[in-house]
């Protein structure tokens, strides 16, 4: 039986912590892909590269820090390519953020954050594209944020991206602009450029369990996967220039939702599953905006007040 990436090669960057990146990874390797993981950790690197082999695929490790102008971005591709071979997919999922006021962050701090989630996606983008153009195919993913959204207000929302997301929030805006650009421009091509964000914060060993964030704002890595496959091995003519959410673009395409092996669908998270969920989300946060603003209003000065 054919796979949606047989005979495909992907790089991944961010995919060192057991997160979407390792997600993504691994699906593509049970896709057919040969996978490249790229990121500053070995020994995370190391770990994925075990997923895809037991995967049943084949891959490499390439320690890169994306920071770094020096770190190894400009040769990550040329590097992939003579071991792997062409590179099919390219899968931006490194990021660095932190939440913070906006006059806390120094310009070295800042040009750090867009090193990464700007830069270095659109410079491995300039390098991957002259082979995907020449081979008539390809797919650049760009993996978003839900803060790069505008708040709503005032009152504004209680969540932190609004509150002290203006690093953060705005490269990831910048980054989806970005992909919209170059969809327009890669259109008719035969190449897929896309954003995907999770609807809800995935479900990595290091948030799942923390008092901040109950159950409710939580999907599992196999949506983020399954979302991120559909945006690298769909129709190009079709399926290009998204900014999509995973679990709406899961519904939206009414696509089956398998675990990370590609073997089993995911119990309660099929695409008849998602309108509710989606549903109870929105409720939850309508409601935490509520609180926000009946709060915000009890604090505002009352009429006479010499603050008023």
């Amino acid at each position: 039986m054919a796979r949606d990436l047989d005979g495909k090669v992907a790089i991944v960057t961010g995919a060192s912590k057991g997160g979407i990146g390792t997600g993504i990874a691994e699906r593509f390797a049970a896709e057919g892909a040969k996978v490249a993981v790229a990121a500053r950790t070995r020994s995370g690197l190391e770990e994925a590269l075990a997923l895809i082999e037991d995967a049943g695929s084949t891959g490499g490790v390439y320690v890169v820090d994306l920071s770094r102008p020096d770190g190894g971005r400009d040769t990550l591709v040329a590097e992939v390519e003579r071991e792997l071979g062409p590179v099919d997919i390219l899968v931006n999922n490194s990021a660095l953020g932190g939440y913070k006021p906006f006059e806390d962050w120094t310009l070295e701090q800042l040009q750090k954050v867009q090193e990464v989630n700007n830069w270095s996606a659109w410079l491995l983008a300039q390098h991957v594209l002259p082979g995907m153009r020449a081979r008539g195919r390809g797919a650049v993913l760009n993996i978003s944020s839900a803060s790069a959204e505008l708040p709503t207000g005032p009152p504004f929302p209680w969540g932190a991206p609004a509150r002290a997301g203006s690093a953060y929030g705005s490269t990831k805006a910048m980054l989806n602009r970005w992909t919209a650009s170059l969809a327009v421009e890669t259109y008719g091509q035969g190449i897929q450029v896309n954003a995907l964000s999770p609807q809800r914060a995935a479900a990595t060993a290091s948030l799942v369990g923390n008092a901040w964030l109950p159950d409710i704002y939580f999907e599992p890595l196999d949506t983020m996967a399954e979302a991120a496959l559909a945006l690298v091995a769909g129709d190009a003519a079709m399926l290009t220039g998204r900014i999509a959410y995973s679990l709406a673009l899961l519904a939206e395409l009414q696509r089956p939702v398998y675990d990370l092996r590609g073997t089993n669908l995911v119990d309660g998270w099929q695409p008849r599953d998602i309108p509710p969920i989606i549903a109870a989300q929105d409720a939850e946060n309508a409601k935490r905006d509520a609180d926000a603003e009946a709060k915000a209003h009890a604090n505002l000065p009352s009429p006479g007040s010499r603050y008023a």
